[in-house]
């Protein structure tokens, strides 16, 4: 989310027309560095942004920046696609071929490139604004998640979280309310200061998948014990043993045996990108 909010911020603050060229794999064939989707913003001065480096980023940089000079033929201002074959012409071993979509993008363009590109980010809600939370919420931001972390408290997010870094700050009190506005197919950490919390937040989001079947992961931080402990409640609640099969607890890819914050936050980090689908070549 900080490339997409940096390319925001430069194309904010261009003095107008073409500030820079969008530069996106359209499609793929084979082996090759990055998937359909990803993208670059090249400016006359910087890069936002990458579609995997080496030569096929260099040949593309070449070519952003002579259509922003308007050379060579790469002056029209509509989008254009170009083959690359990652074989030895290149420079490259991978094999596959990349088509990259060029197209030059201005001031006026930001508003739809907020929603475009935000939209390949999948939806992430953190529940928690403690030391684990306060570290996956660093951990997470440049990753492809969209993030929405989620507190009772007030002024307990971190100011330089809260303030440009894309994830989206929300004070819900009680803190399960935000349960049901979440964004379809998010993926749910539960880690509040209060295990009367986290209890809530979990029956919330089984009662949500029960409904409309849209939280692919509900990730509760703790023991074995703790979940026993919140098994036997939520059973208490009506919810049955295949429904609470859902919930993941404890969280974090497994053989990570640290415990402080940061090291979680890795783990848990790693087992959410483990949830996304592969891209496809």
């Amino acid at each position: 989310m900080r490339a997409l909010n940096l390319l925001l911020d430069r194309l904010a603050r261009a003095p107008g027309g073409a500030a820079a060229v969008l530069v996106e794999v359209d499609a793929t064939q084979g082996s090759v560095p990055r998937g359909a989707g990803t993208w670059m913003a090249v400016f006359a001065d910087c890069i936002v942004g990458t579609i995997g480096g080496g030569r096929l980023e260099y040949d593309a940089v070449a070519r952003a920046r002579a259509q922003l000079r308007g050379e060579g033929g790469c002056g029209d201002a509509g989008p254009s696609v170009q083959r690359y074959a990652l074989g030895p012409s290149l420079g490259q071993c991978c094999g596959g071929v990349v088509f990259l979509r060029f197209q030059r993008i201005g001031p006026a363009d930001a508003p739809a490139l907020r929603v475009r590109l935000a939209a390949q980010r999948a939806p992430v809600a953190l529940f928690g604004g403690g030391h684990v939370g306060s570290a996956l919420a660093r951990v997470l931001a440049p990753l492809p998640f969209a993030l929405t972390w989620i507190d009772s408290r007030d002024e307990i997010f971190p100011a330089d979280i809260a303030a440009g870094s894309g994830v989206a700050c929300e004070h819900s009190d009680p803190v399960q309310a935000a349960v049901p506005g979440l964004a379809p197919r998010s993926r749910v950490l539960v880690m509040s200061f209060s295990h009367a919390e986290d209890l809530d937040v979990v029956a919330a989001c089984l009662q949500r998948r029960r409904v409309r079947g849209d939280l692919p992961f509900i990730g509760l931080i703790g023991s074995a014990t703790k979940w026993a402990t919140f098994s036997a409640r939520l059973r208490g609640r009506g919810f049955a043993g295949a429904e609470l099969a859902a919930v993941t607890c404890p969280i974090g890819v497994p053989g990570i045996a640290g415990k402080q914050p940061e090291v979680i936050a890795v783990a848990v980090a790693a087992q959410l990108l483990q949830t996304l689908e592969a891209p496809q070549e």
